[in-house]
Parts: C-alpha cells; sequence; structure tokens
C-alpha cells in the first residue's frame, strides 16, 4: 500500500471573459486576408478595398444598388412553390420550404422589382443564393416569365441578376421546363425589340447557365465569378485530366468569347445605363404635376 496517495480533483472549468467587441464588427477577405470594418466594406459595396474579392450579397441588397435611390416596387412577392411531386430527402421539401423561407425572409429564390436605374424604367430580377442555393424551381421560372411580360407591356429593358446552383431537384422535370418557359419568353422580348442584359455572379451554374443566364444582348459577369454548367469537380472526374488554371472563372470564359465584358460591382450600374442608353433605352418622361392642363398647338391657318 502507498504511503502517500494525492488526491485528484476535478479541474473546474474555467469560464470564459465575456469579449467587450460585439460580433460581426470585423470580417476576414477570404482572398486576401485583410481585416475589415463591416461598415466599411457595406459602403464599398462589399467589394475588399485591397484586393477586390466580391463577396456575396443577397437579392434585396442587389436591388438597392441598381435602382435610383434604392427604390423599387416588387411584384408577384406571394408565389410559393405548392411542393407538387411531394417530394422527401433527407427531410420532405415542404419543411425545408417554410424553414428555409423563415431563414431568408423570401418567399423564393428570386425578387423581381420595377423602378429607374438613372431615370429608366427597367424591370430587374435578382436571384437569392441563399434560398436553397439559388436553385430555380416553378416559383422563380413563373415570376422571371411574368417580369419579363410585364417588361414587353410597358416597353421596359430587363436586367436578370443570376446567382445559382442550377435546377432545383426537388421539383423533378417541372423545374427544368423552367428553362424553355424563360427561354420562350425572352424570344417575345427580343421580337418586341426591347433590350436584355444578363449580369452572371458567383457562381452561376445549371440549368440557369443553360437557359437564359447567357442569351443576354449583353453579358456582364462579375470578377472571378464561378460560371459554368457542371462544377470544375465533376469535369475532372468525368475526364479525367487537370483543369487550367482559373477554369469556368469569368476571365476565363471572357478570353473564351463566352461572355462580353467583366465588371466591378462598384461600376456595375454605371455600365447596365451606358448600355441600356446604346441599345435604345430613353429615361422615362416626368409626370406632370396634378391639375396641368396638356399643350394643345393649334392648326396653322389655312392659306
Amino acid at each position: 500500500m502507498a504511503w502517500f496517495k494525492k488526491a485528484r480533483k476535478p479541474i473546474a472549468a474555467v469560464k470564459e471573459k465575456s469579449s467587450r467587441v460585439p460580433e460581426g464588427l470585423w470580417v476576414k477577405c477570404p482572398d486576401c486576408a485583410q481585416i475589415i470594418y463591416n461598415k466599411d466594406l457595406t459602403t464599398n459595396l462589399n467589394v475588399c478595398p485591397k484586393c477586390a474579392h466580391h463577396f456575396r450579397i443577397g437579392a434585396a441588397e442587389r436591388l438597392r444598388t441598381l435602382f435610383d435611390a434604392g427604390v423599387w416596387i416588387e411584384h408577384d412577392k406571394d408565389l410559393v412553390s405548392t411542393d407538387p411531386l411531394q417530394f422527401t430527402d433527407t427531410k420532405p421539401y415542404k419543411a425545408r420550404l417554410k424553414a428555409t423561407i423563415e431563414l431568408t425572409g423570401v418567399k423564393d429564390a428570386v425578387i423581381v422589382g420595377s423602378g429607374a436605374i438613372d431615370g429608366i424604367d427597367t424591370v430587374v430580377a435578382a436571384m437569392e443564393y441563399a434560398f436553397i442555393g439559388g436553385s430555380m424551381g416553378v416559383v422563380v421560372g413563373e415570376k422571371i416569365a411574368r417580369a419579363i411580360e410585364r417588361a414587353i407591356a410597358s416597353r421596359s429593358p430587363v436586367v436578370i441578376v443570376c446567382c445559382s446552383g442550377g435546377a432545383r431537384m426537388m421539383e423533378g422535370a417541372l423545374s427544368l421546363m423552367q428553362m424553355a418557359k424563360v427561354c420562350g419568353a425572352l424570344a417575345h422580348l427580343d421580337r418586341a425589340r426591347l433590350p436584355y442584359i444578363a449580369v452572371l455572379t458567383d457562381p452561376t451554374t445549371g440549368g440557369v447557365t443553360a437557359s437564359f443566364a447567357m442569351l443576354g444582348d449583353l453579358n456582364i459577369a462579375e470578377p472571378k465569378a464561378l460560371i459554368g454548367f457542371a462544377g470544375p469537380r465533376v469535369i475532372e472526374q468525368t475526364i479525367r485530366q487537370t483543369l487550367p488554371e482559373g477554369f469556368q472563372r469569368s476571365e476565363f470564359l471572357l478570353d473564351k468569347g463566352m461572355i462580353d465584358v467583366v465588371v466591378d460591382r462598384r461600376e456595375m450600374k454605371a455600365v447596365i445605363v451606358k448600355a441600356l442608353r446604346f441599345m435604345g433605352a430613353s429615361s422615362a418622361e416626368p409626370a406632370a404635376p396634378p391639375g396641368t392642363v396638356p399643350a394643345v398647338t393649334e392648326p396653322a391657318p389655312l392659306t
């Protein structure tokens, strides 16, 4: 028997001191590791001031950066998927939809708004990546098709900001049908001789890339955005070859002629306005003040 035994006492957990600095004040850039003050990042349109890395932004923020004074009228915001296939994977699709709606505050993966961009009445559809990866389902296709029809009726140009992982698998072939529906609506827009600008952001993949994202009269991409149909990893595994540096990034696609121009987010609105004016869009005439009598031109006297 040992002469001396040391009683082992459990180590008491040390309470962590609460930080005086609130959470979320600073952001680390994933490219250059620069620590950025959150408010400065927001002021800079969520672009790193050091290396120009473009952080992802939501659809509502995207619309605020494009429309004059950040003001627009939202359309069809109450459209919600009805889960036509009664789909279940790790959990029922209805439960997934409900949880995502509560998390994001939007009913589906696109927000459609109309308003003025530098005085030009424009219809803009911006995709929300936070909503099930910005996937295109029945509601997304329907809202974009209605947006195009609304633009034709009002003789307005269309801008679609793409940010998507592709077609929504939970709606099966119904989601794939949206590719044809939106392309058909864009054909009507083309016959009406109205401009359509596609803005491709990180990421734009799958069925969205295979349909309306590449059909713009002008295809604009943000720097270093991932754009393609299948992902780089899937392609490497299929062809069993190493892909070139920067494959499927905006600059690579610009070099290969798949997109027209790569534009920094801070210059995006100015480039869109310049393109719309070149395509023939004009500023809306200001409405006459209430009570104003329209001018009447008197006929010339008969001779």
